[in-house]
């Protein structure tokens, strides 16, 4: 016995007044989508659409006695009005919300309005309910408590999203807080802060799900049980790559409309192994070198705040350490694109959604997990003197380089991409680095390369002369570093990874 077809809805007209004039207003359920028209279009005048989606609230809207003596709405008997908040897309990826209110001629024709679009609102099921918030007060100008009372709450509360705020009181409290509370009767998980927070959160929604999955996280090949639990980031912190190579600028009224609407963007994991021990998760950048130097420098320098980054910049690059060795990866055949094709990632990406089902063939077909390495024909070896080992899962823009490290990384395409800064003068890696704050081609240099891989590795040249019997190529320590003086050339010395914003001392990795 066929179904019957859903009962369509009629379109909703009326003329309601906005300002002094009457509007011809539109709700079309099929479409989702609210309009008004001015029927005698003036100067600078027209249509107005806003698509449910990006409807935040409507609410019944008091009238005062100021209003209501105004114009010739001091006609009406007794006037009844509504107000829909809704995104309006400013510049350079700004939202804000915007308002407009509806004037109506009796207490029935605005009831119904106001029924008509809040069960639109109703339809929109992927916007979250119920929240938990962790807050990190003391992150980049320590302005997290005010930027989420002042900024977020009020729009969390407009949006009748009920939330459970927790303000961090040390480090890992939000990790060690989210293997004990009740995830899953939460929507989505909201950090307060920059990229160090957010990779707390992720840390610990993943380590649950993998716990609470059976999943052991010390093994490099299991395959990790999906999260399906959203995280959304409100920008407090001093560099903020993750929000703004995601949402596109820093901004916290931004990230609080998106996480409203119940925007959704997958972001690639990359896993840190250490002799089968699982050590970090990492989502933007992991650098060994260069801007592991300046991280472990800056770390002793936090009284300065947050200018200690340039002051340990300027330090690490005059001292321009390199580090001598070998590494091995292995390219990323299912991806479509290359670092250098110049296609940028946005939302609903080709290139993510395509690569994103490649992987699942090979496994489809053997019945097992795809491991092109087991033979050792598809792994890559480059040796030789690095002043920088970066590896990156998105752009890495940030408001001082907008392009970022690797400008066409993806965020979703489960890649890598692999850069090499060789050895070289001064003055040319200071041109490597200025290229990142213009639009000049970064990669455009002989002593810089740049890979899109699934797993690498990488060797010291001191370990590898002094144990022989390496036969796996990566899977031993870091070692000697260099300076571009001879009479330096003898210190030994180890810099450490710079794993999103916090130092990951053991130099002995495999990342995939």
């Amino acid at each position: 016995m066929e179904q019957p077809a859903p009962e369509r809805r009629p379109r909703l007209v009326s003329s309601l007044a906005l300002g002094q004039r009457a509007w011809e207003v539109t709700l079309e359920w099929e479409r989702g989508l609210l309009s008004w028209r001015d029927p005698q279009p003036r100067r600078g005048g027209g249509n107005c659409f806003v698509p449910a989606s990006e409807i935040i609230a409507v609410e019944e809207t008091e009238i005062d006695e100021k209003q209501r003596s105004s114009g010739k709405w001091q006609k009406m008997a007794k006037p009844h009005a509504f107000t829909v908040y809704y995104v309006k897309r400013a510049q350079k990826h700004r939202w804000r919300c915007s308002e407009v209110t509806f004037w109506c001629v009796d207490e029935q024709l605005c009831n119904q309005w106001i029924q008509a679009l809040k069960e639109l609102l109703e339809l929109q099921k992927s916007r979250p309910k119920q929240l938990l918030i962790y807050i990190n007060p003391y992150g980049g100008k320590r302005q997290g408590k005010r930027i989420y009372e002042q900024k977020v709450a009020p729009l969390f509360s407009l949006a009748s999203i009920s939330t459970d705020v927790i303000i961090t009181e040390h480090a890992n409290h939000a990790k060690d807080n989210l293997s004990e509370v009740n995830i899953y009767k939460y929507d989505g998980i909201v950090c307060v802060g920059g990229d160090g927070m957010f990779s707390e959160v992720m840390h610990g929604l993943i380590g649950r799900i993998q716990k609470d999955s059976g999943i052991d996280q010390n093994n490099p090949k299991a395959p990790l049980a999906q999260c399906n639990i959203r995280i959304g980031i409100i920008p407090a912190g001093s560099t903020d790559c993750i929000c703004y190579a995601t949402v596109g600028v820093t901004d916290p009224v931004t990230s609080a409309l998106h996480i409203i609407v119940g925007d959704s963007q997958p972001l690639d994991v990359s896993s840190i192994h250490h002799n089968n021990t699982f050590l970090k998760y990492s989502v933007s950048l992991l650098g060994y070198g260069f801007y592991g130097d300046i991280l472990k420098d800056s770390e002793k320098k936090r009284w300065m705040g947050t200018i200690r980054y340039d002051f340990s910049g300027f330090k690490t690059f005059l001292s321009h350490h390199y580090y001598e060795g070998t590494v091995s990866f292995l390219p990323a055949k299912h991806t479509l694109g290359s670092p250098r094709d110049k296609k940028r990632c946005r939302t609903g990406c080709l290139i993510c959604r395509q690569s994103k089902q490649q992987p699942e063939e090979p496994q489809k077909k053997y019945g097992l997990e795809h491991n092109e390495d087991e033979g050792g024909e598809d792994w890559k070896v480059i040796k030789g003197k690095f002043l920088a080992i970066n590896a990156v899962n998105m752009s890495c823009a940030c408001p001082r380089s907008p392009k970022g490290l690797s400008p066409a990384a993806h965020l979703a395409d489960g890649s890598i991409d692999l850069i090499l800064v060789r050895k070289c003068s001064r003055f040319n890696f200071l041109r490597y680095l200025v290229r990142h704050t213009n639009q000049d081609d970064q990669f455009d240099f002989t002593f810089v390369e740049v890979y899109r891989v699934k797993k690498f590795q990488f060797t010291s040249k001191h370990l590898e002369d002094s144990d022989n019997d390496v036969r796996d190529v990566g899977k031993k320590h870091f070692g000697q570093f260099f300076r571009d003086h001879p009479v330096c050339c003898c210190n030994l010395s180890n810099s450490v990874w710079n794993c999103d914003g916090e130092t990951l001392d053991s130099s002995t990795i495999e990342v995939r």
